[in-house]
């Protein structure tokens, strides 16, 4: 049985957003603030039921890594270039919406406490409510060229 092909909302999968919510209970009280990436459903070696172009938000890029050179220059050396069009943000204190001192991307995913999946919210830019679809797949495995 296959499901219905769905375009619409934020797919994540569930091993990234557990380690999304790791993440942002181990920073209490600080915020978090993480780009994230996506592969397309095509990609995954099992069907997802989503039309083969829908992006599934798979990785995170470090924070730290190329941040001497970003606070000097302003250049982000830690997401390579045209990547990372999503976010996650955590309110440790609330509010469970995105607010002007948000940094924001095409998608933001939000987090407040409690720290679980189901307190992970998604917006777009404009801090419009998405749906939000946890994906219960393992990213395709990547390698490095030689």
């Amino acid at each position: 049985m296959t499901r219905s092909r769905d375009t619409t909302g934020v797919h994540v999968t569930r091993g990234l957003i557990e380690v999304l919510v790791d993440r942002a209970a181990d920073a209490e009280p600080s915020r978090v603030n993480t780009v994230l990436d996506a592969t397309p459903a095509s990609e995954f070696d099992a069907d997802l039921g989503l039309d083969p172009s829908t992006l599934v938000l798979t990785h995170l890029y470090f924070p730290a890594a190329g941040r001497s050179v970003s606070d000097v220059f302003g250049v982000d050396l830690g997401t390579p270039a045209g990547r990372g069009r999503a976010r996650f943000l955590t309110h440790p204190q609330g509010p469970p919406e995105l607010t002007r001192r948000d940094d924001l991307a095409g998608v933001v995913l939000l987090a407040v406490p409690p720290w679980e999946v189901a307190s992970v919210t998604a917006f777009d830019r404009r801090g419009r409510r998405l749906e939000l679809t946890v994906v219960d797949a393992e990213p395709p495995v990547e390698s490095l060229p030689e």
